[in-house]
């Protein structure tokens, strides 16, 4: 069923997305894991574009909520408002299905705050009483890892709620001319039609938490995770919340795939994009050019794969 879903949502989203398949497999792993995107890339290489056509096939509301530094948690969040002798309140942009937060690390810390029990618990609390969102509820933020003015580099504890970080990178010379045709005479976007509801995708998600993980898969996984609080290059490893998130991630590519039992290649395929942004390097080790993605390969090439007998 879910590997159905996946195909009829993506075969519409290529429509507008040319060339990023394994970009759009991952994000939709993210949902049905019940795990928020963070996309990271250079400006125009197509980060917002990919929220809006997701959520549009996806027939979830959408908003988007262009981060700066002025802009208030309440903002986002919504406020209370009197109104003919009595206190009422006004929902913020964070009550939808699918929230666009574009260039999250242009807004202040306590701003960026402002998502984290939105993000881990799917409510909001205002003056002492909470608003639970709508589900499903997917945040999507995007940032700019190469602009540094006027930015405020997000925290380790934030980072560590997002479940993974995709780059959509420039494209292939003959995926550009595509877009280039696809483009000429008009928006692709307005030709895409909702797909799937609210309900279907719950439904999915509870589906995904079912597929079955070996107990040598489980032993796998952790082992990967631990190599990463064992790496010398690395001050801070994965944390148990991300050995969650890389379990999840795993059951749902394997989900995707229209099975219902993980394999290691489901695994390794998930340990970078759900990894990578949670590890903090010492000084030393990014002074001589260590990166997180490449410590990550080398964890998995030394880690034994099981083999089923």
């Amino acid at each position: 069923m879910i590997a159905t879903w996946y195909r009829r949502i993506n075969q519409q989203i290529e429509q507008a997305i040319v060339g990023k398949a394994e970009v759009i497999q991952e994000a939709l792993a993210a949902l049905l894991a019940g795990g928020h995107l963070l996309l990271e890339d250079v400006p125009g290489t197509g980060k917002t574009t990919l929220a809006r056509v997701l959520a549009r096939s996806l027939g979830l509301p959408y908003r988007r909520v262009q981060m700066t530094p002025d802009l208030l948690p309440s903002d986002l969040t919504g406020v209370y408002i009197y109104h003919n002798g009595e206190f009422r309140f006004r929902p913020g942009p964070i009550f939808t299905g699918v929230l666009l937060a574009d260039e999250l690390n242009r807004a202040t810390p306590k701003t960026q705050s402002a998502l984290l029990e939105a993000m881990q618990e799917g409510q909001v609390t205002l003056e002492g009483e909470t608003h639970p969102l709508p589900r499903p509820f997917w945040v999507i933020a995007t940032q700019n890892p190469i602009e540094q003015e006027g930015t405020y580099r997000l925290p380790e504890a934030q980072l560590d709620r997002f479940m993974c970080r995709l780059r959509l990178q420039y494209p292939e010379p003959e995926a550009e001319r595509e877009i280039l045709r696809r483009l000429r005479e008009a928006s692709l976007e307005e030709a895409l039609q909702p797909l799937s509801s609210a309900e279907e995708i719950v439904a999915l998600q509870q589906q995904v938490r079912r597929v079955h993980l070996e107990p040598d898969l489980e032993d796998y996984l952790l082992a990967i995770v631990q190599a990463t609080r064992q790496a010398p290059q690395v001050l801070l490893g994965a944390s148990p919340r991300a050995a969650l998130a890389l379990q999840r991630f795993a059951q749902a590519k394997a989900a995707l795939a229209g099975r219902d039992f993980v394999l290691p290649d489901d695994i390794q395929s998930a340990v970078v994009p759900v990894l990578a942004h949670r590890l903090l390097l010492h000084y030393e080790a990014r002074l001589e050019g260590a990166k997180a993605e490449q410590i990550l390969e080398e964890i998995k090439q030394h880690i034994p794969v099981p083999v089923e007998v």
